[in-house]
């Protein structure tokens, strides 16, 4: 009789002679379709990252000479504009400016501030930060500024209580203010005084008589916005406006490096409710409908 451990070791021998592999065939379906996915997980290809789109230099620009639809005076657009308004208050409609300009994207901004000939607004509020109950603060209430003082002016302006349309500051308190750190709140709202804008001033009284009739422009995108004039203006008032702030914009633009050049390419005037037209540069054409005299009173 054999020993026992030779019995046991023959049928192990036996019992791992009859094991086979299982095979995808032989697996239930719910589960092969996961294997076989598995195997080939790996051989699948990645796809290309989307190639990012080149972003042009300067911003696009339309030619004047080819465009479908024409370029208008100043007169018929203003008889166009004027019938968009009808029914509106004289003094809530406004005619506003666009200034498109050939410049590039990643150029210097043009912006300054432009004393109009005929104001658009009579009531601006104006602002400035002085020390508190000093002559300049006297000096520039009896000028009409509307708020003065320091620190009493900064926790308004912190608490964002603005009870004014535009911001001065003596020269003075350009330490107090740089102090404070109010740019994150005022710079966003074109109020932060600076050398540049002519709004940190020597004397108060002169800067708030000639702030009075001021216009405030900043190019963005390309684009130089501002109010113009209301539709109690006449035409000559309107062209003396614009005039006015083309002669600075040129002027801004012609200071600026040569390796960032910039210049006047459209003028596109528009109205509160109305749409924008492009002017030709002339008072009147022959073929207008409209005279100057017809604009000169209010609807």
């Amino acid at each position: 009789m054999a020993p026992i451990d030779r019995c046991l070791a023959s049928m192990a021998r036996f019992s791992l002679s009859q094991t086979t592999r299982p095979s995808v065939t032989s697996l239930p379906r719910l589960l092969a379709p996961t294997l076989v996915q598995s195997r080939h997980a790996t051989a699948v290809a990645r796809k290309a990252a989307p190639k990012k789109r080149t972003i042009p230099k300067d911003f696009k620009r339309h030619n004047l000479k080819k465009r479908e639809f024409p370029q208008y005076s100043l007169c018929e657009a203003m008889r166009i504009l004027r019938a968009f308004e009808v029914g509106k208050p004289p003094t809530s409609v406004k005619y506003e400016l666009h200034i498109n300009l050939k410049t590039f994207r990643s150029g210097p901004v043009v912006k300054n501030s432009v004393r109009l000939p005929f104001p658009v607004q009579n009531d601006v509020r104006i602002g400035v930060i002085c020390p508190e109950d000093s002559d300049i603060a006297k000096e520039a209430i009896a000028a009409g500024a509307a708020i003065t003082g320091e620190e009493s002016l900064f926790q308004a302006i912190r608490e964002e209580r603005f009870d004014f349309d535009r911001l001065l500051c003596h020269s003075s308190s350009e330490a107090a203010l740089n102090k404070a750190a109010l740019g994150k709140i005022l710079g966003p709202r074109g109020l932060m005084p600076n050398q540049r804008m002519k709004t940190i001033v020597d004397d108060v009284g002169k800067s708030i008589r000639e702030s009075a009739g001021a216009a405030d422009f900043r190019e963005r995108q390309g684009v130089i916005r501002l109010a113009i004039g209301q539709l109690r203006h006449s035409p000559e008032q309107l062209k003396a406006n614009i005039q006015t702030v083309l002669r600075s914009v040129k002027t801004d633009c012609g200071a600026l490096a040569e390796d960032s050049p910039k210049e006047v390419h459209e003028v596109i005037i528009s109205s509160t409710n109305g749409p924008g037209i492009s002017l030709s540069g002339k008072l009147t054409h022959e073929d207008d409908q409209v005279t100057p005299e017809a604009l000169q009173s209010v609807m």
